[in-house]
């Protein structure tokens, strides 16, 4: 949204909710947030998730009359918007709703919905699911952050996307040669990013000193299969994660991410990837032995018998994966490459209007 709003200066802004802090909200410029009725609800700051059912509703109150161009970035309802036919709908989507279509058995499985709610949880991503297609007929032009979610956009609304890859800060992340001792794995504790996975596999090399950054659901998992050559730190702010990238030998990333920034922002500081092979991973980490310029090694299954073995194959190819080369990758994604490609996407789309 920030790089967006950078783009689009004279932009008025429009969102479900706006509960963002004082301090949060210096990349809207002062603009006031046109928010729906779901703001006014009750609990609606902490438990705004429950109201999914009525947000189909509530984005298509938001009144765009006046607006030529509409710019929605979507990850689950935004692209419902209402638009007339004399104004141009580009749908920047970070995902069709991931846990309305292909994860929904893992999103009710992982939220305990059982019974009576799993039920009804069952029946609301039904609707949702007829209303996303309906609704996907609105938008003109689709983005995408990755060819994976362009094929998700293919396969659900049977529509074809460019691929934009989101905006990294990768200047913030400071490029460093030398490295330290130990492994990295940075990620929310949520069962989707397996983060048990890879200490556990880190508890089958003891020779090997493996950091682990983050807080959630499966610390208490984490905190079982550690060892000592495993440690735990919880929360980072900014400054000390960025320490630990930089200094790490690889950043090591189990998740099949639609994107998956944290890979960019490693290779940014220098550092290599090993990365579980599947999703968004595929367009950033350039893999050993199908690059003139390996940034990382990918391994072919959420298990830690393959992430020893990736581990395995990443010391073996020693000096072949520079960290010259990971930054060089990860400048692909800068903020003004974003800033630029988003113009100049727009600019054409506006072009080949009637």
């Amino acid at each position: 949204m920030e790089q967006i709003l950078q783009v689009f200066p004279q932009a008025d802004v429009f969102a479900i909710t706006d509960f963002l802090s004082l301090d949060e909200r210096a990349f809207l410029g002062g603009r006031t947030v046109k928010t729906t009725f779901i703001q006014r609800l009750p609990f609606a700051r902490r438990m705004f998730r429950a109201y999914l059912p009525l947000m189909p509703l509530a984005i298509e109150q938001l009144d765009m009359r006046g607006y030529d161009l509409v710019i929605s970035s979507s990850h689950a309802v935004a692209k419902g918007v209402i638009t007339g036919p004399d104004q141009l709908h580009i749908s920047y989507v970070h995902s069709p709703i991931r846990y309305a279509w292909d994860l929904q058995h893992q999103y009710l499985e992982e939220s305990r919905l059982n019974g009576v709610r799993g039920v009804l949880a069952r029946i609301v991503l039904h609707y949702i699911r007829m209303w996303d297609v309906r609704t996907a007929s609105g938008v003109d032009v689709f983005l995408t952050n990755s060819a994976y979610i362009g094929r998700r956009v293919r396969k659900v609304y049977g529509r074809d996307s460019t691929v934009l890859p989101p905006p990294v800060d990768i200047e913030a992340f400071t490029f460093r040669r030398q490295k330290g001792d130990y492994y990295l794995a940075a990620a929310r504790m949520v069962p989707y990013k397996k983060m048990p996975v890879i200490v556990e596999a880190f508890a089958h090399m003891p020779d090997k000193r493996l950091v682990v950054v983050g807080e959630g659901p499966d610390l208490d998992r984490c905190r079982k299969l550690a060892t000592p050559n495993i440690e735990l730190v919880g929360y980072m702010p900014f400054e000390k994660l960025r320490e630990y990238m930089q200094g790490a030998r690889a950043f090591v990333f189990a998740a099949e991410e639609d994107f998956g920034i944290t890979l960019v922002e490693a290779q940014a500081c220098g550092t290599p990837v090993i990365a579980f092979g599947r999703g968004g991973a595929r367009e950033i980490v350039q893999p050993l032995g199908s690059s003139p310029a390996p940034t990382g090694v990918f391994f072919d299954e959420q298990l830690p018998g393959a992430i020893v073995d990736a581990v395995t194959r990443f010391e073996k190819a020693g000096a072949q994966i520079c960290p010259q080369a990971c930054r060089n990758n990860a400048e692909r994604f800068s903020l003004d490459l974003f800033r630029t490609s988003l113009k100049r996407l727009v600019d054409e789309a506006l072009q080949a209007r009637p």
